[in-house]
Parts: C-alpha cells; structure tokens; sequence
C-alpha cells in the first residue's frame, strides 16, 4: 500500500476501547425554572468518556466545536494534575479530535486554541484526522503586551504573547463562508489619530450634490451585461472642512452625520473601468464626472443594481467612505476586516472579573468566543465545548442564543460553571458581552454526570453488572452497547429498544425459560428480528427460533471496551497569557 503522510509516536497504534456511559441528570443541580425544555447541557466528568457517551444522539448534530485543550506545557496548577508525556498527550488528543469529528454536521467547523509548544503537531494531526483539505486558517490571537518592563525575555527565548487557533471543516466543500469580522474604530478619532501620524487620510472629499444625471451610451460587462453610462452636470465637491464650515457643523459631525456623502478617488483593477473608457473614446466623448449603472456578478452587491462614479481624464473611482464605515449610536465607525491576526490584549486586563468567578489560569474572554460563534454558527445552532473551564463558552452561546454542551471534568464544574451559569439565567451576570447583546437573563440547561462503569469485578476477582445500575439503567446501557435506541414500547414490553430494520432488544435480569420466551415469540411478525439480553436462561433453547438470537451479561459485553476507567488523564490546565495584579481584582 502506498504510505500517506501522518505524524507518528510511540503508542499510537495502541487503541483506546472508551466505555459507552449513560448520562444522568441531576435535577438539583439543573436549572430550569426559566426554560422547562431546555436541552442545554452541562456535563461533569471526563471528557473523552463524555464525548463517548455524546456518539449516539449528537453524531453529526454540532455546528460548531471551540476547544481549548491543555497545551502540554508541564506545569501544574490548582485545579489540575500534569506530567503528561507528549506522546500520551498526542494519543488523548488524537481520541478525543476523532469523536468530535464524528459529532461535528457536514457543515460545521472545529475550532482548537493552542500555544506554540504543540502547535505544529496539532497541525499535523488534525490534518490526519480532518484531512488538509478541509483545512480553514491558522489564527494568531494576541493575549499579552511585551512592552515595558515586563517585555524581557525568558532563559533565550522570547517571551510569549500569541496563541493559535486551527480551524478546520467538517467538509470544506458544503461549509458556508465565515461571517465577517471587522474592527472598528471611530473615525473622528483615526482622523485625529492620522494627523499626528502625519499619515495621510484619504477619505476628504464630500459629494454634497450628484449632478443633473443624463444617459449618454451603454457597453457591456463580460457576460454581455448591459452597463448603462451617465453624464453628471453641475454637481457640487467640496473637501470636509469646505462642508463642515459651509454647514456651521464640527468635521467630526461632518463624519457622523454625512458619512455616506464622503469618498477618496482610486484606481480600481476591475474589468469594469477599461470598458467604459473604451465605450466613450470610441464615441470621442468626455465629461469630468461621469455615472454608470450595472449588477455586479460578484462582490457584496451581487445581483442588484449598482452606481459608480467616475472623474477626471484617468476615470478616477469614487470609493465611498460608507463602503467600509458604519454609524453605531449616532458615532461613523471605520470598519476594517479581521484576517489571520486577532489583537484581544485588551480583553485579557480585566479577565478575572467575567463570569464572576476566579479562574486565573487559563481562562479565554468572552469577546473571543463571541467571535468565534458569531462567524460559524447561527441563532439556535449547536455548539460544544469539551475543555469548559470556567464556562465561558456556555455563557457567551447562551447570551448568543445558541445551544450548547460544555464538559468539565474539574470541581469547578461545580464552583465555577454552574454558579457563572446561574448568574447568566438570572440576568445578575452584566460582564463580558451581555451589554453588547442586551442580556437580561432566560434560558436553562440540564446537568449531568456520567453514570459508573457498567461492570465491575466481584470478590472473587469475577465480572459482574454493576449492583448501582437498576433495571431501566441495565436495558439502557445494554442498548447503548449494542448500537440500539432505548425507547420502551408502551404494548409490546420486549420491545425495549430499537434498531434498523424491524430489530429490536429486549434485556432483562430475570431467568429466561423456554415458556416465556415462546410467549415473546408469540407475539412477533414474521419480518421482525430480536436479541434477548439475560443474566441466565434455559439450556437448549438459544436456537429455538431463527429470528431471536440470546445472549448473556456481561459475557456478551466484556470485549467491547475497558471497563472501570474514570479518568483518561488530559488534565493540566494552560497558563495564564496574563499576570494577575491587584488591580485586576479591584
């Protein structure tokens, strides 16, 4: 066989058989009282455990997955252990990346943070899971000034202030584009701002009249489109000072009020351009300012009709300052798109206080996620985090009216999550985005813990069921096992779960006799196939019938996976990208 390209370590072929566990919720830990139906969730316990119990029902169902996983550093904190090897932190990624492949939908997108120590690895791995074709971008998010005193370097290296965010598709080929994301900046102070630079501004001019507009001649785009071209007579440009005197207005409200009057002239590399200079050289014509009129094929005004300015011999472009500015409370803000660089120092000073709870090790702003959820998913969505933390992520989606699962294996899943959650239900959590989004409190989530090992060893060093599972948590976690939905049917009571084509399970602890289960039999079609699940049954009768098939428990389930494991240990925590002070807790 041909080798593909794959990063290796020692133990990777080595598999990992997780237990499929149930998940219980605890009604005293639940909130509800604002939201009966919520199907949010909140889970305490390991997350690969978790992620495993998550396979049946959310395969394919998330739409977007956030993921701040441990970065490896080999430092310990509070509320974790550490010394993981880097080849048993490859492994427990690698199982935890290949579960969340299989819950994210065909158009959903994963997004893991991490620092430069595993970051190249991670890379590589995930493009063996995902496959590098469904790589998106590599985002390098800035967590921490350098400057000053503080900016000396550590041993010979340089002192850390970037983090990293892969992101990948589920299918590149079926995901939608990203929304954009801009940074904005008030105008009237990046003007100011440009002065003292002595930078120059572009955006000076004002189009306070258009001019008489009269049709003269048309051309065509590539596709044979009509492309309308209009003379402009009389119109009236001033510079911004020119209009703001004239008016008896500040320049700053020149901007505020009259933004989309204002443009820079530009040469634009467009196809467009030369076309029309060529359809009025052709008919000796020219005017100092002219119009046209078409419907772009692509860009943000595709499909609708479209006006262009045009000055001057060179056909100057008027590129509009409303183009890329938008006025939010009455303030022209310039908008400029976010790439591959995000800059959230400024999210990192006060961090300590959102959610209000502390959490000073390794907790990610608000705003960050916010950002992140708002390009990849929509109102109502799914999203999961399985490294919760401190909750952030739960809080932004439900600010964000978004559903979610967050797991957290930590007590804090406790201290932290569900007191950060309970605050943001009761509206009583004003931090991070809630004025942004005009929080004010509602919805709920359900928490849950994952339920023991299934089997366990007897004092004779035997396997047995689990005494703490009852009858409905045995036919349950049987189903689950076995790849069947448990769903008891309210008439026929050996149809206790289902699964493909007319097949069923039925499990049960009591004694399976050849009367009762002729008495199933009985009451069977033809086309419907059956397994019995039974702790013991009557000798000779396992090939009575050919479309029931028994079998016994735990025997039947004993090779299925490793049973009596709590803890696939990737718990270190990241370090802080900022230091705490005094005044952080101010």
């Amino acid at each position: 066989m041909p080798k593909k390209l794959e990063l290796t370590w020692i133990g990777k072929d080595e598999e990992i058989k997780v237990e499929p566990r149930l998940l219980i919720e605890n009604p005293e830990l639940s909130n509800t009282k604002y939201d009966h139906e919520t199907e949010n969730m909140i889970i305490h316990g390991d997350n690969l455990l978790a992620l495993k119990a998550l396979e049946e029902k959310y395969t394919g169902k998330i739409k977007c997955i956030y993921i701040d996983p441990p970065y490896n550093t080999g430092s310990a904190f509070e509320h974790y252990d550490d010394n993981l090897e880097h080849s048993i932190w490859l492994g427990l990624m690698k199982e935890r990346l290949m579960i969340l492949k299989n819950l994210l939908s065909n158009d959903g997108s994963i997004w893991i943070q991490i620092d430069d120590e595993e970051q190249a690895y991670l890379k590589v791995l995930c493009d063996e899971i995902f496959g590098r074709q469904n790589f998106i971008n590599m985002v390098s998010v800035n967590m921490k000034n350098i400057a000053g005193a503080s900016g000396g370097g550590q041993d010979k290296r340089l002192k850390k202030n970037c983090e990293y965010i892969l992101i990948y598709a589920k299918d590149y080929n079926i995901i939608e584009p990203f929304v954009p994301i801009y940074n904005y900046s008030p105008i009237a102070e990046l003007v100011k701002t440009y002065k003292k630079q002595r930078r120059s501004w572009k955006y000076t001019s004002v189009l306070e009249y258009a001019g008489d507009k009269e049709y003269i001649t048309s051309t065509v785009d590539g596709q044979g489109n009509e492309i309308k071209i209009f003379k402009r007579t009389n119109a009236k440009i001033m510079s911004v000072k020119q209009f703001a005197k004239e008016n008896n207005i500040s320049e700053d409200d020149v901007y505020n009020l009259h933004y989309e009057k204002i443009f820079r002239t530009t040469m634009p590399q467009s196809s467009i351009r030369p076309r029309v200079m060529e359809q009025m050289s052709k008919m000796n014509l020219f005017y100092d300012l002219i119009s046209i009129e078409y419907v772009p094929r692509s860009g943000k005004n595709k499909g609708k009709l479209y006006e262009q300015f045009y000055s001057g011999e060179k056909y100057n472009l008027f590129a509009w300052l409303s183009d890329v500015a938008e006025v939010i409370n009455g303030v022209a803000y310039k908008k400029d798109l976010q790439g591959t660089y995000w800059d959230f120092v400024g999210e990192t000073k006060n961090l300590t206080k959102e959610g209000g709870v502390r959490f000073p090790n390794g907790k990610k702003s608000e705003r960050l996620i916010e950002q992140i959820l708002t390009m990849s998913s929509n109102d109502k969505d799914l999203v999961l985090d399985s490294f919760l933390g401190s909750g952030t992520t739960a809080a932004v989606a439900q600010k964000m009216g978004r559903r979610y699962i967050g797991i957290e294996m930590g007590d804090h899943a406790y201290t932290h999550v569900k007191v950060r959650m309970d605050k943001v239900i009761d509206g009583t959590d004003q931090g991070g985005i809630s004025k942004g989004v005009a929080w004010q409190g509602g919805g709920g989530y359900r928490f849950y813990e994952l339920a023991p090992t299934l089997i366990q060893k007897d004092d004779f060093d035997e396997p047995i069921i689990n005494p703490e599972y009852n009858a409905e948590m045995l036919a349950s976690a049987v189903a689950l096992h076995e790849g069947f939905t448990y769903q008891p049917d309210e008439t026929e009571f050996w149809k206790q779960s289902y699964g493909s084509e007319n097949s069923y399970l039925f499990v049960t602890t009591r004694y399976l006799s050849s009367a009762f289960l002729s008495a199933i039999y009985s009451n069977m079609k033809e086309n419907e196939y059956l397994i019995v699940a039974c702790r013991s049954f009557e000798r000779g009768i396992e090939n009575i019938y050919s479309n029931i098939t028994i079998k016994k428990i735990p025997q039947m389930l004993l090779n299925r996976c490793e049973y009596g494991k709590e803890n696939y240990n990737l718990n270190i925590i990241n370090p802080p990208m900022y230091e705490e002070n005094e005044e952080d807790e101010a």
